[in-house]
């Protein structure tokens, strides 16, 4: 066919399609894909989310924490109601409870026992055995010492970030409010702490008073131990249960 033909039948080839309508096209045309899968990647993404943060709780304290690790001990109680709940993964609950420890022996042994361990959350348990030893020993601690080294432990743990729940010590003897020789010094002490808590925004599982309130309600007998302890200081299984539900609510 001749090239120069002008008929109206003549063959006359399309020009080349412009490099800019192709790439434009082609922008258009990946664009449109890409909108398509943008869902499917969106899906694909959140499908990964991470798990989330395991909460490590140290216990520091004496022997009613070294106790609590044991089988029907508190510690040993909340990991099985945070099993039951479906939430074990999300916390891990360490003790480091040493019997016959006061505040300063805590004190001595925050970086080994507790620091190196790199917690979440500090439950400082202690406060019997200064009181206790006193009169069984004369080797407690004096109320102006105790008062500094558990400001002391507060402000080592909250400088590392770590959140702390104070604890005041429950009871030595259950008689009913007052009646027990110690209770006194036992109301001083948890005083103590509450006041520091307060001032360093710490807060306060008071075992003092729900002790106290329990032996009072009931208690008619008047018995030195049996209600929520084996000796009137360390606890029974329900003297366990109720600080494990106290502390859970803390956590």
């Amino acid at each position: 066919m001749d090239p120069m033909d002008s008929s109206p039948n003549a063959f006359h080839p399309k020009p080349p399609r412009s490099p800019r309508i192709t790439l434009t096209f082609a922008l258009l045309m990946s664009s449109k894909q890409y909108l398509l899968f943008l869902p499917l990647m969106a899906c694909f993404l959140f499908s990964f989310k991470s798990a989330p943060k395991c909460t490590r709780v140290v216990f520091f304290g004496d022997s009613i924490t070294e106790a609590g690790v044991l089988p029907g001990g508190y510690i040993a109680q909340m990991r099985d109601t945070l099993k039951a709940q479906g939430k074990n993964k999300r916390y891990e609950l360490m003790g480091a409870g040493i019997g016959g420890n006061k505040v300063y022996d805590l004190y001595l042994r925050l970086e080994e026992d507790v620091l190196a361990r790199k917690p979440d959350v500090v439950v400082i348990y202690v406060g019997v055995n200064d009181v206790w030893h006193r009169q069984m020993f004369g080797t407690g601690t004096d109320a102006d010492k105790f008062q500094k080294f558990y400001v002391a432990l507060i402000r080592k743990f909250q400088k590392k970030g770590i959140r702390v729940i104070a604890c005041t010590p429950a009871c030595i003897g259950e008689k009913p409010r007052g009646q027990n020789l110690m209770d006194g010094e036992l109301d001083r002490f948890s005083a103590i702490i509450r006041n520091v808590a307060s001032e360093n925004n710490v807060p306060v599982c008071d075992f003092r008073t729900a002790f106290t309130g329990y032996s009072d309600k009931n208690n008619p007998d008047q018995r030195e131990s049996g209600l929520l302890t084996t000796d009137g200081v360390h606890l029974n299984d329900q003297g366990n249960k109720l600080v494990a539900e106290m502390l859970l609510e803390q956590l």
